[in-house]
Order: C-alpha cells, then structure tokens, then sequence
C-alpha cells in the first residue's frame, strides 16, 4: 500500500479478508472479486468489510446477477478474474489441492508472475507453495521480492521512505534529492528562516534521514 499497489483478493476467510482490511487500514485501494451477485456477498459474515471497501474507494467486482448465490464452480470462476486483474499473484500458503493453485493456473495461462512464500514441508498447507516454488514460481522471503516482480525499482523504494514528517522536512530533502549538497545553497533554496533551517536539518539527522559530509555539505543517507 505505502508503493501505491492495489491489493486484489478474493474478499473469503482467511488471507483474503486480512489483505482488505490491511489495505484499508492503510488508506490503501483494495479490489475483492466475488464468486456471487453483489446481493449475494460470501461469506456473510464479511458483509460490512464488503462495504467498507466500496466507502473507502475500494471496489467489488462480480459477472454475476446481484441474486446469484455461489456455487462451487463460481469460485474457482471467480479467481481467474483475481489472476487477470493482477499484475502478479502472490500466495502465501494453498494445499497440494486447493482452489488457490486454479487461480495460480489461470495467472500462468495469463503470462503473469506466480510468487510463492516457502512453508514447512511437513505441512499441508505449504505443499502447494512448495510444489510452486519447485516448479518455478518466485521464491518470497521478503517484501523486495515482490517489488522487483513488479518492477518497482530500489531507488523508488528509498525515495518513498525519506518523506518528511513535516513541510520543512519535505523541502530539504526535495533540495537534496535534486543533488544540493552544500549546507548554505540548501537554506538558500529552501527560503526558510535560519532557525527554522537549522532545526529541521538537526531533526533529520537525528531521524536518520540524513547525515553530514563534512564542511556543512550534507546528503541523504
């Protein structure tokens, strides 16, 4: 969510409703597909998570009438629509036999990257992942796993995480990022009061943020 992806799921029990509700938590967008009619969420107890989505601009998606109650088949009907819709599908654990290796099916069929977390290989719920992962998918131990199959780049990553707290903060390091390193075209550029400067650029290197060169040169770190 904090690199703007959309989390598309399949709005059941388990891993689906947390990837929704995390996404929400986060002010994040977030798509579930459902396996019936818009009338008809499953399961029932997700009722008020299927309309949180939609009152936090998330969206449901469904090629069924709003009465159709799902069937058996509707489900695994619904994950290809999860794999098309997604520019790469992760899966975190699924049975050798599970409605979660159709979608990782479909999402091959469909040329999009398969990611896998390993899991215990005395564990049922891992000997899908594993077979996977066996197979080809992407191995997952870490979320810069997932950024590179989607092609999101190292240096996106750290520009998104030294945002600052504040204005100020926000200035200086648009100022560095532009490749300003001395301490006095800095303050120039950032048309603020020296006081104001000097605080803001002792509060970033306390926070990590940034840290000094030497002869009031700075960079981020």
């Amino acid at each position: 969510v904090d690199k703007n992806v959309v989390i598309v799921s399949g709005l059941a029990l388990g891993i689906d409703s947390i990837s929704h509700k995390a996404a929400l938590d986060k002010s994040g967008q977030t798509i579930a597909v459902l396996p019936g009619g818009l009338k008809q969420i499953y399961p029932a107890t997700h009722r008020s998570l299927a309309k949180r989505i939609t009152e936090q601009n998330g969206l449901l998606i469904s090629e069924y009438d709003d009465s159709f109650r799902p069937r058996r088949e509707s489900f695994i009907q619904r994950n290809r629509i999860i794999a098309a819709l997604s520019d790469a599908l992760l899966i975190t654990e699924a049975a050798e036999k599970s409605g979660t290796m159709h979608t990782a099916n479909f999402a091959l069929e469909l040329g999009k990257p398969v990611l896998a977390v390993p899991g215990n290989i005395n564990s049922p719920m891992s000997m899908g992942t594993n077979n996977l992962i066996k197979s080809g998918a992407v191995l997952v131990t870490n979320e810069q796993d997932i950024y590179e199959a989607l092609g999101i780049k190292e240096t996106e990553l750290k520009q998104e995480v030294f945002l600052g707290d504040t204005n100020e903060e926000t200035v200086l390091i648009s100022i560095l990022r532009s490749g300003v390193n001395s301490g006095e075209e800095i303050h120039l550029q950032s048309e603020l009061p020296i006081d104001v400067f000097q605080q803001t650029l002792t509060m970033l290197e306390i926070k990590g943020v940034v840290r000094p060169l030497g002869n009031n040169c700075w960079q981020l770190a």
